[in-house]
């Protein structure tokens, strides 16, 4: 969950620093957005290291902007449980 928070954030915000880049450059939104990027950044690497042991999986968590989106593809998803239904009742 954290990690997949964490690559969210981290693609959103190098897209608005890019965005920012190539409009009007402000440097306040450049100075909120650039420590958030930086930090999600830092979360998308340390909770791939513990979220696996798998060599490529941590490497690619070190490609910057991206690298969270790019585990998370690469990763399975776990797959829900069945719920039952009560008797007398309908979905």
């Amino acid at each position: 969950m954290l990690l997949r928070i964490a690559a969210r954030v981290e693609l959103a915000t190098l897209a608005l620093l890019l965005l920012n880049l190539v409009t009007v450059h402000r440097a306040a939104v450049s100075s909120l957005l650039g420590p958030t990027h930086g930090a999600a950044y830092l979360v998308v690497i340390l909770a791939t290291w513990q979220a696996t042991s798998r060599r490529g999986l941590r490497l690619l968590a070190f490609v910057p902007g991206v690298g969270g989106v790019l585990v998370l593809r690469r990763t399975p998803r776990p797959s829900r449980p069945q719920t039952q239904s009560m008797p007398g009742t309908t979905r």
